[in-house]
Formats: structure tokens, sequence, C-alpha cells
């Protein structure tokens, strides 16, 4: 049904308004007695053989909604009744800003792919809070960033300012330098800056009564050589995982008319690349670490494929708009069938 029927009539308008709009549309059933529990009926697998333990936490099954989908902490409620085992939120910055001009966000129909530079568009991380002190027991992840006018030399402060924040309010947190479309952040990548970065992460985590995860984004356009000092930065700071991968800046084999506009890639021509990164640093790094997988899954195929490459929990974004929900059961149900 929503792919004959939802997805074409949705596909019809901006990508940007129809993704308020089906926002407000989800909010609104769900406050209408029993939609809620029929959401749950339709999409949601409940299977102890499903459950994750990891980071010290349960994920009630391994599929995960990304971050950017649900920037300011708006509908996480609401999303976990269509099956997710966790929610990710975010980019959050420290103060709100507006991100970068529209039109910015794009469908690649012929690709199945999506191409954005929101910029971190969010009413910041205090906002967030607000909402956050409303969860009915969704797993949440807080994926933090800094403010775009921020220079990079004071970054540190920016990711400092969003954990402490976030602290009491999510059960992991993601940390977000592999973003293209925020001028330079990239450049934090790079391993002197990165391990500083994390070092003191590490260090603010260390002065907490109950220590929360920490991970990494990284980029799936990072070398062999990078990715080896990804690995090397994770055994030095001791983070506790990487989440594998964040949008491209490839454009390699696209179809669409609109595929030069600028802007990360995401959907399914990243399935290959982001599969790969995450066997390179699982197999280079002898599974020291957690990964989860996330670019280009549109099957649940796709999701087995980078489970089987070692990643240990899986995230949807594009694919979750291109599929609808039936995706998140369609790979839990193949997880049982296994």
């Amino acid at each position: 049904m929503y792919k004959i029927i939802v997805r074409p009539l949705l596909f019809c308008f901006d990508p940007e308004r129809i993704h308020h709009f089906t926002f407000s549309l989800i909010r609104f059933l769900n406050k209408i007695p029993l939609v809620p529990s029929l959401f749950k009926s339709l999409y949601l697998v409940k299977d102890k053989s499903l459950e994750r333990q990891l980071f010290g936490l349960t994920f009630k099954n391994p599929v995960g909604l990304a971050a950017g989908f649900d920037k300011d902490a708006k509908l996480f409620n609401e999303l976990g009744n269509l099956g997710f085992g966790f929610i990710e939120i975010g980019t959050l910055t420290p103060k709100p800003q507006p991100g970068n001009p529209k039109k910015r966000l794009f469908r690649l129909k012929e690709d199945n792919a999506i191409i954005n530079r929101m910029g971190f568009n969010n009413g910041g991380v205090e906002e967030a809070v607000t909402r956050l002190k409303k969860n009915k027991g969704v797993l949440i992840g807080g994926n933090i960033g800094k403010n775009k006018v921020t220079p990079n030399e004071n970054a540190t402060d920016d990711y400092v300012y969003c954990f402490n924040a976030l602290y009491d309010y999510v059960d992991y947190f993601v940390v977000n330098v592999s973003s293209p479309n925020t001028p330079n952040l990239r450049a934090l990548q790079d391993k002197e800056p990165l391990t500083k970065l994390l070092q003191e992460l590490k260090l603010q985590n260390a002065k907490k009564s109950n220590p929360k995860p920490i991970l990494l984004k990284i980029a799936p356009d990072l070398t062999d050589e990078q990715l080896l000092d990804i690995i090397d930065i994770v055994k030095v700071t001791k983070i506790d995982g990487v989440i594998a991968t964040n949008t491209t800046i490839s454009r390699e084999g696209l179809q669409s008319d609109n595929k030069t506009e600028v802007g990360g890639l995401s959907g399914k021509p990243l399935t290959q690349r982001s599969t790969d990164v995450i066997r390179f640093l699982s197999e280079k790094s002898q599974k020291a670490f957690p990964i989860i997988g996330v670019g280009g899954i549109h099957t649940a195929q796709d999701a087995l494929d980078k489970l089987e490459a070692g990643a240990d929990l899986v995230q949807l974004y594009t694919g979750f708009i291109y599929e609808g929900p039936k995706l998140i059961k369609d790979i839990n149900k193949a997880l049982l069938n296994k």
C-alpha cells in the first residue's frame, strides 16, 4: 500500500514540505485512540531473539532510525510505534540555526536516493531537551555537532555543551564530524583534532556517575589509510563504537537529472560502499569495537549484508522514505528466519 498509493502521492510534493506535513500527520494519527496500537500490530516484531546487548544497553531489535529524520526530537515516541528498536535524534547544535538556504533537499527517483544540504538546521539542543523529557520508553541516541559560525578551533566547546545538555535524556551519543554540509566540518575527521575532541568528551563522560556510550559517525569517502586512522583513534580514545556511514559526496553511477546538486548523497547508491567500510573496519580491527551500519538499506537483504559484514546494529533513513515502515518489519522477520 505504501509504495503503490502513499509514496507516489507524497513524491508529488516538495521533499522538505512533505517531510513536515508527514510529521504533522503521524503526530495527529497517534493521538487517535487505538491508532498507536494499530501501528504496533502492523509493524512491530516482538521476539526475545531480536534483542541486542550493546554498550551496556538493551536494544529491542537491531533496526534503528538514523539521525537527520527527527532532527529536533519532535516525533521519537510516535516513530517508535513503527517498529524501530531505537531512534537517533539530531544532529543538534548548542544554538538554534536555520541551516542552508532552500531548496536544499532533492529526490533522485531514478537512483532511489536523496541529496541533502540541510546544514544542521535545528532549534538548538535546549529545545530538544524539553521534548525528550516526555520520552515514553524509546531508546534514544543523541547526535551532536557544532554551529556553523563556530570555528573549528572552538568546535570542542560546542560538542561538550551538547553532551552535557543531553546527558540525562539520551542513552548514547554520536559525534558527527562527517556531514558534508557544514563548511570545514569534515576537517575535524583528521587524526589530531578528532583525537582531541573525543578525548575531551571521554573526560566529560568520566565525570558522570553513569557514563554513556560515545560513538563516532564517519564518512564513506575516507580512504583506507584514513579508516586505519579511525581504528587507531577508537583504540586510543577508548570510545564505544563507530557508525558507518554518513552521506557521500560521490556522484558515481547516478542516472537522475538532478544528480549534480551539491550536498550529501544517501540511499541505494551508497549500499555497497557503506558495507565495504563496515567490513574493512571490522576485519582490520579484528572486531575490536561495535559498528552501527547505515547507508543504502532498501531491502532486508541489504541489512543482512551489513550485519554479516560486521555491523552489530543497522539504521534506516532514505530506505525508510522509499520503502516505508514495512522495511523495518521485513528486516526483523528476515533475522528471525535465519
